[in-house]
């Protein structure tokens, strides 16, 4: 039997409860003598409702009992629960995985005594699995994750809008995790006067939790924390709670909760066509390990070990890096073998001329004519200006984001040398600047450099960028910054060529458009980026 969950246990006041109701314990019988209770899993305090599991003694199997409770002489409280009991009825033709179905309702005087203090019952098949506030009791679970286990609720709610039903996904107790790893309303019925609205902002609850640990409606659980919000009264976005989250995660989440006409979203259809993407996207590079950035270890080395039989290939980028070793290797020994050939023949020459046995051989050389003695010593600077038309390669190169963040880790590949390996932003629904103004690449070099040309390999045509010189890495906006050039990227290399007045130590390619990606989504790629001083 399962155990239950702590915060359920904690989960509310039970205000509404008759006195003489004191059958709700484990091991009570409700419902004509019919269920037996075994555990308490939660309760919903804005319908004076309980969860429990329960065993039923005439088919001799698990359901899952939501209870209304309170007392029958209360003329509002009893209209409230007919009005959940009638829609619970309505829903006992609905069939989704995502939707424990319904078996039976009890009402007052149909399998309900009213000396319970029970106002109604809606009998559904018991979900095997996890509490959901078990899962997050440890903490906020990857943003992958929360996408794969929304995913499955959400197509449940979308089915069932479709035909005018609301399901009442609303309040975290109400859903249990199933063993293959997704939500399901696990106690249905649904509040008196809730809307198809209600369950879109539960859903959006439900992201946010996942997200965050915290829930953003009203009247949740007490053991679980609200969610902050802004001095607008609006959420607190969950990228900006927990660094990592994709935007268009975020996003969704915080506007699923709005009820503004702009702006909010009002459907779960558009919900559901986030999560598909996301899940979507994490399976395309779940086979590629990640790195974390201050030890170097891939996650699988850190959590799980992932074992193969098939010995690794290396990918194009390492085959890429190899051949060019191998080519550098070869050239340089040629060079070696014809600079000794060339030596002996010289030598020999050089001695048949002098003691005349033979023709002589010139060998011409030339040399850099020597250094002014008054000539001051180089140093970077220096360098620079002594090589005029030259390449400036940056000490380093971080994502600048003035609205949370897209792909941080990633941003040093675009001066890797090698422009196979990407940076990507994230997969946006709408373009720049309805999510944030843009998002950018700030590069730091050791010494201020002039410039006259940023060459942009990409295959993103379409996106739209703009140079910008810095006096810091870190510019509280753009007004601070200095715009020197401007391009729309083509497939493949752009060269933009820039007016740069000063010389700057901190050079920024802003992306204020991005790259449709033919789905109706954008988003941008980055392969390298190099940059050329001034004459």
């Amino acid at each position: 039997m399962s155990r239950p969950s702590e915060h359920a246990r904690g989960a509310g006041t039970g205000r509404g409860l008759s006195p003489v109701n004191n059958l709700l314990l484990p091991g009570g019988v409700v419902g004509d003598g019919r269920y037996r209770l075994l555990a308490q899993f939660g309760i919903d305090d804005r319908a004076n409702a309980q969860f429990w599991r329960g065993r039923d003694g005439q088919l001799n199997r698990d359901v899952a009992l939501t209870i209304l409770v309170g007392d029958p002489a209360d003329s509002t409280a009893a209209v409230g629960a007919g009005r959940t009991l009638e829609r619970a009825m309505h829903a006992a033709n609905f069939v989704h995985p995502g939707v424990s179905r319904v078996l039976d309702v009890l009402s007052l005087g149909s399998g309900v005594v009213p000396s319970e203090g029970i106002l109604g019952m809606v009998i559904a098949e018991w979900t095997h699995g996890t509490d959901l506030l078990d899962v997050i009791s440890d903490g906020p679970v990857p943003s992958a994750t929360a996408s794969r286990l929304l995913e499955p609720l959400a197509a449940a709610v979308e089915t069932a809008h479709h035909v005018g039903l609301v399901l009442g996904v609303d309040h975290p107790q109400r859903v249990r995790v199933t063993p293959d790893g997704a939500l399901k309303l696990a106690f249905p019925g649904p509040l008196p006067m809730a809307t198809l609205r209600d369950d879109v902002k539960g859903l959006g609850a439900l992201l946010y939790l996942l997200l965050t640990g915290r829930w953003a409606l009203p009247d949740g659980p007490t053991a679980v924390p609200g969610a902050p919000t802004g001095p607008d009264g609006s959420v607190v976005p969950p990228n900006i709670l927990r660094s990592g989250v994709p935007a268009e995660l975020s996003s969704i989440a915080v506007r699923s909760l709005e009820d503004t006409a702009v702006g909010g979203i009002r459907t779960s259809a558009a919900i559901l066509q986030v999560l598909d993407q996301v899940t979507e996207e994490e399976a395309a590079t779940s086979l590629i390990p990640a790195i974390d950035a201050n030890t170097g270890a891939s996650r699988a080395e850190k959590d799980d070990a992932v074992w193969i039989t098939k010995k690794p290939e290396p990918s194009r980028g390492q085959r890429r890096k190899l051949t060019v070793w191998f080519t550098v290797v070869a050239v340089l020994t040629l060079a070696i073998v014809i600079w000794v050939v060339t030596s002996v023949i010289g030598f020999f020459s050089g001695s048949s001329s002098s003691t005349g046995g033979g023709p002589a051989v010139a060998v011409t050389t030339t040399t850099a004519p020597p250094a002014s003695s008054s000539a001051p010593p180089a140093s970077s600077s220096a360098a620079t200006s002594a090589n005029p038309g030259a390449a400036a390669t940056p000490a380093s190169v971080a994502e600048f984001n003035l609205k949370g963040s897209d792909n941080p880790g990633k941003a040093k590949l675009v001066i890797d040398g090698d422009p196979s390996t990407l940076w990507k932003s994230s997969t946006y629904q709408q373009q720049f600047p309805l999510y944030k103004p843009g998002i950018g690449l700030m590069a730091k070099f050791d010494q201020p450099v002039k410039l006259a040309q940023v060459a942009i390999n990409s295959p993103s045509p379409g996106t739209v960028v703009e140079i910008h010189t810095s006096d810091t890495a870190d510019p509280s906006d753009l007004s601070s910054t200095q715009t020197i050039g401007n391009a729309t990227l083509v497939d493949g290399q752009t060269i933009i060529n820039v007016t740069q007045a000063q010389p700057s130590q901190y050079i920024l390619v802003w992306i204020t458009q991005l790259a449709p990606t033919g789905s109706g989504s954008f988003q941008s790629s980055i392969g390298e980026i190099t940059y050329t001083q001034a004459q």
